[in-house]
């Protein structure tokens, strides 16, 4: 079956299912950095290991990745081309910014957002006592991808000394698992002392409005779907006229738009359309979701992605708030089509 023909079956993702990589990024061998795991749910992201598991192949505007680290374990300072959007499912994540992690740092509790700006060197680290899992969504250049990423200069010197080797096209090859560097490949030019500079510095009063945590969520526009114990909050996206929704704190252009659809005990929404794609993870409780006229019960961790046009609802049955992370295919997003 093509991906363009996949079931809504096949459009769900179970979170004790996801299928890591372990050697995704050139600092895979680096101590301390060498316990990560890395998802790619949907798309290829920027995940450099030609061998990661993307669990959905189908395009969409935008890519959704994630990241499970244990205590203590590090993710090395790195640039993106593009926006870069991250909410804490699990854990206490500590983010730092500068080729060294050295011009600020914020730490992110469960259910805090940040939205990375392009060309800035970030790194994050779970200091939580027990495993964390961080979701991403990732926007995408012209061409469809994510880009590379870039790391800082310290990353290059230390996976040379772990048998890493990055190509110039994006693939990672492990010498010390066997791979073999064609003669005709053209290394990765690495970032050098003298390049740094072309890269920002942010404050960390800056940085911190990239930022919104789960306290401040009451705190933000609502509009959409809101009402009748539905509250669907701007997050991530521009004013949206037609939805009654404010711009979110970050209104800037990702490519896409991100919202938080909180749903209270027995609350649903009407059956209704969309003209983008839309991907909803559970952040907690349980969401009845029924697509044209199927329906699925996604738990904490789960994913399911909803193709343009199919007819949806959700529905909250359970005693605690269902709270929901969504991702949608534009900056200003068409208000919902209800039948």
């Amino acid at each position: 079956m093509s991906q363009e023909n996949l079931s809504i079956a096949q459009r769900v993702l179970r979170y004790d299912e996801l299928v890591p990589c372990t050697t995704a990024f050139i600092d895979a061998r680096t101590p301390g950095s060498d316990k990560k795991q890395n998802y790619c749910l949907i798309g290829q992201g920027v995940a450099e290991n030609p061998g990661q598991v993307v669990h959905i192949k189908y395009p969409h505007p935008f890519d959704i990745g994630a990241a499970k680290q244990p205590n203590g374990c590090k993710n090395s300072h790195h640039s993106h081309d593009t926006a870069e959007v991250f909410v804490v499912h699990k854990g206490s994540w500590k983010f730092t910014w500068g080729e060294h992690g050295t011009d600020g740092e914020a730490v992110l509790e469960e259910g805090d957002t940040i939205s990375i700006p392009t060309n800035v060197f970030r790194g994050f680290e779970n200091v939580g006592n027990d495993e964390g899992f961080l979701f991403c969504i990732l926007g995408l250049n012209k061409d469809g991808s994510a880009g590379q990423v870039h790391w800082a200069p310290y990353v290059y010197e230390q996976a040379t000394k772990h048998g890493l080797v990055l190509l110039d096209d994006g693939r990672l090859l492990d010498t010390l698992a066997g791979d073999v560097v064609p003669e005709d490949a053209v290394l990765c030019t690495p970032t050098t002392a003298a390049d740094v500079p072309n890269f920002d510095s942010m404050t960390v009063e800056q940085m911190l409005r990239c930022v919104i945590t789960n306290d401040q969520l009451a705190e933000q526009p609502v509009g959409g779907l809101n009402g009748n114990g539905v509250k669907e909050i701007a997050v991530v996206g521009a004013a949206s006229t037609d939805e009654a929704l404010p711009a979110a704190k970050m209104a800037w252009t990702h490519g896409f738009s991100s919202r938080r659809l909180q749903l209270e005990p027995n609350a649903s929404t009407a059956a209704h359309t969309r003209a983008e794609e839309e991907v909803l993870f559970v952040h907690n409780g349980c969401l009845s979701v029924t697509v044209d006229g199927e329906e699925w019960v996604l738990n904490e961790g789960d994913l399911i992605t909803i193709p343009v046009g199919s007819t949806r609802s959700f529905r909250n049955s359970a005693d605690v708030l269902c709270d929901v992370i969504v991702a949608r295919g534009a900056d200003v997003p068409q208000a919902a089509s209800f039948s």
